[in-house]
């Protein structure tokens, strides 16, 4: 079998909705490589979109999975439930930020997280309005495209969308909308859309993924506690890429002296299981009624196990000061490159969560073009990349924070051609 025939069958089918970035199909994987069906290789700086920060196959999470398998998959937490889930939310409730009291409940995945954060949060205020930012992205179930602030590809002909969600500009200097702009918004949608008193919770990315790696400023971060304070709104931090070391800190709050009420949190919760939590003031979290939270698959044993060993790998190998030191050799080598390649507009984000932005030179305007050649570039020549951003000019680095030395510095050296071609292809003032 090869990619081409696999390609043919997933056209024949498969449904066109959900599309596939590459036309290769993965046989296996380990850390941060993956070998297709035709023995090429790929590095990974992509990790399953930010699932994979402990690797592909981490021999400590294939022996937890494997010993779990030997005793139970699946009995429904809700039904028979087991000891792994009520430790692991012990866990949680540790490690997430602040020293009240919280509780954690388990989901399948980052929307059914958000999902049940918004219903905790209605039923906690016994409120119904929610407002969410541009950019922003929450899912791709009928809340969660409700509260995603990007219409293509994840919008176009689902609606109508749950009732009651504002919008508000998330932040971003870059684009002429400062901390200051975003909080008069606020005070405009309380003033003109809706009142105060019927907004249950605002949910933010500290850090947004989809939107292009933007962080939060610390000045508009605490601005929200406050108003969230004022007029009893709940405060909902979306980690569910941001989570689990890729920022530098296990959680991106921790980079601000804010606590959430509620956060969602999932991808490398688990190191490629299915599993989501939502974890949040005690109180809060006891809002809905016995039966209202849960799901026939929530908190699955296998995955449980995983999420328990994917925590024993951060601290073991100390993944949150790796973070840092890769995302400070990714961010040094693409700030080298910005002379000989005037299309990077942008180099930013905490820890290994790292974007680079292109803009046309001479103009500012976004240049998706370019960033379309150098992922495909990369491609070709074994770099798997991720595109993001509203105008889908920015590459996001994902890579497993378990990579080797050596093959960051083949991937950066492949980075490094890929970028210098490209620009020598597309001088100002061509586009690509």
């Amino acid at each position: 079998m090869n990619n081409a025939m696999l390609e043919e069958r997933r056209n024949a089918a498969t449904p066109r909705g959900v599309g596939v970035m590459c036309a290769f199909y993965a046989e296996s994987a380990l850390n941060a490589e993956i070998w297709d069906v035709e023995g090429h290789r790929y590095i990974d700086f992509a990790a399953g979109i930010a699932v994979l920060n402990t690797g592909h196959r981490h021999p400590k999470l294939m022996a937890a999975i494997e010993a779990q398998q030997e005793k139970f998959t699946h009995t429904c937490y809700q039904v028979v439930p087991y000891e792994s889930y009520v430790t692991l939310a012990e866990r949680i409730n540790q490690l997430t930020p602040g020293s009240h009291a919280k509780k954690t409940a388990f989901f399948s995945s980052g929307a059914e997280a958000v999902e049940n954060a918004i219903k905790i949060a209605r039923a906690a205020t016994r409120r119904g309005a929610v407002i969410a930012f541009s950019g922003g992205f929450h899912g791709r179930t009928m809340m969660g495209m409700a509260l995603t602030g990007k219409v293509a590809p994840y919008k176009i002909g689902f609606g109508p969308f749950p009732s009651e969600i504002y919008r508000a500009p998330f932040p971003v200097e870059r684009h002429g909308v400062s901390s200051g702009d975003s909080i008069q918004a606020l005070h405009g949608l309380f003033k003109s859309d809706v009142d105060p008193k019927r907004v249950a919770a605002i949910i933010i990315e500290p850090v947004q993924g989809e939107g292009g790696f933007y962080q939060a400023p610390r000045e508009f971060m605490q601005a929200l506690r406050a108003i969230c304070d004022e007029h009893g709104i709940l405060l909902i931090a979306d980690e569910i890429q941001t989570g689990f070391a890729r920022t530098g800190k296990l959680f991106a709050m921790e980079h601000y002296d804010v606590l959430p009420d509620l956060m969602t949190i999932a991808k490398s919760l688990a190191g490629g299981m299915p599993l989501s939590a939502v974890c949040g003031r005690a109180e809060i979290m006891d809002a809905p009624a016995p039966g209202g939270l849960g799901g026939t698959y929530a908190g699955n044993p296998v995955a449980i196990a995983s999420a328990h060993a994917v925590l024993e790998v951060i601290a073991e190998e100390n993944l949150i000061e790796r973070a840092n030191v890769l995302g400070e050799r990714l961010t040094k080598r693409l700030h080298e490159l910005r002379r000989a390649v005037p299309q990077i507009a942008d180099v930013r984000g905490p820890g290994a969560m790292v974007a680079v932005e292109f803009t046309r030179p001479g103009t500012g305007e976004p240049d998706a073009d370019f960033t379309k050649r150098v992922q495909a570039s990369a491609l070709a020549a074994g770099l798997l990349l991720l595109t993001c951003g509203s105008h889908g000019n920015v590459i996001r680095f994902l890579f497993p924070l378990t990579i080797s030395d050596a093959l960051m510095d083949e991937a950066l050296d492949i980075l490094d051609s890929v970028l210098l071609e490209s620009a020598k292809s597309c001088p100002p003032p061509l586009t690509c």
